[in-house]
């Protein structure tokens, strides 16, 4: 290898010691920054598909108070993961973490399952702001997600092909279609989030998009690349390759840059909701996508 490829290891600055009451508030604002990202999915209209405060999409058994009632019942776990996160908990102690959270989930929601895969993702952030903030490491998207890969990576790769476990239905449709769902993204290090979302997000703001339209632009984005185990799960192959024409559709003429994007978008949900198509896969990564932003927005003056 050449001598000048070779880069010494960034060193970890340790943050200074903080106070009991400073750490709970740190991740108390880590939790309420990851409801508030939740929040922000909930609300955007017209997302295809999905439950906002307008209708309930393709849901029959869930609307936006189900959600509500959701996220509400999750804000503890964000604010604990976090502060495991802090102390570099192993990957087993955040998953019990989940596994609690997910049980108040369903608690909250009479059984639906509105948040199982943001309880993943959308936790796994919060550990790592944690773990980046007792490190003292930078929180931008880059620093957040080598601090994800760094401290659990070997762990959520274990995570993602578990043996002996009992199979859900997202590794159930992974085994059956080849399609990857939110295990995969984890031992990844999200790069749904970190290599298609939030690039996306970042193109409509620069061009001045308002925050719904980018937040549209993204989840279109994130329609039209990911495999969403959602999808084939209630519609299979075909629902997978509807969702994908509409979403590159949608991008190919010019997302909410063309003066047209509503009524194409309006056009979607109704299809969608037409086929009982709903893309919660690429929701729950928007809503990480927001939850990165803020976080790093933490560090700012």
């Amino acid at each position: 290898m050449p001598q000048s490829s070779l880069r010494p290891a960034p060193r970890v600055t340790p943050a200074p010691h903080l106070s009991h009451a400073e750490r709970t508030a740190f991740a108390r604002e880590v939790a309420r920054l990851a409801v508030r990202s939740l929040h922000a999915e909930l609300c955007l209209y017209p997302k295809p598909g999905l439950v906002s405060p307008v209708d309930s999409g393709s849901h029959d058994d869930m609307d936006a108070g189900t959600f509500m009632r959701s996220m509400f019942s999750l804000r503890h776990y964000f604010r604990k993961i976090c502060l495991a996160g802090w102390d570099g908990a192993p990957f087993a102690q955040l998953k019990q973490l989940g596994i609690a959270a997910e049980t108040a989930m369903l608690k909250a929601t009479s059984g639906i399952n509105t948040h199982r895969g943001a309880i993943f993702s959308l936790g796994m952030l919060c550990a790592t702001a944690g773990r980046a903030r007792a490190q003292g490491t930078p929180m931008t998207p880059a620093a957040l997600r080598a601090a994800m890969l760094i401290r659990w990576g070997e762990e959520l790769a274990m995570h993602a092909a578990p043996a002996g476990a009992a199979p859900s239905n997202g590794l159930r449709v992974a085994a059956q279609y080849a399609v990857s769902g939110a295990r995969e993204e984890g031992a990844l290090g999200l790069p749904s989030v970190f290599e298609v979302g939030l690039p996306a997000m970042l193109a409509s703001r620069e061009r001045g998009a308002t925050v719904t339209e980018e937040r549209v632009d993204t989840l279109y984005t994130l329609m039209a690349h990911i495999s969403d185990s959602n999808i084939y799960h209630r519609a299979g192959p075909h629902g997978a390759q509807i969702v994908r024409e509409h979403a590159q559709h949608f991008l190919a003429q010019g997302g909410t840059a063309n003066l047209n994007w509503l009524a194409h978008a309006v056009d979607s949900h109704r299809t969608f909701v037409r086929h009982r198509l709903s893309p919660g896969g690429a929701a729950d990564l928007l809503a990480a996508c927001c939850l990165v932003q803020s976080i790093a927005a933490m560090d700012k003056p």
